[in-house]
């Protein structure tokens, strides 16, 4: 069973690298989401992702539903 999950995590990370840097484009919406928090100041920079934390946790919480239903 862990073996499964490793496996499954480690192709899904393989495919994230690919993605990320063969396909940028792909990723452009992650933190542009309304709901994104960004305050920028002269000195300082604060960025909260809510709404893109959501998705990557909504999407990750279905994977995980269907690779480990039984």
């Amino acid at each position: 069973m862990v073996g499964k999950i490793l496996t499954i995590a480690g192709a899904g990370l393989l495919l994230l690298g690919l993605a990320i840097s063969h396909a940028p484009w792909l990723l452009n919406w992650f933190g542009k989401l309304p709901g994104d928090i960004s305050i920028q100041t002269e000195n300082s920079r604060v960025f909260i992702p809510i709404t893109s934390m959501l998705v990557v946790s909504l999407l990750l919480s279905l994977l995980s539903h269907l690779i480990l239903r039984k």
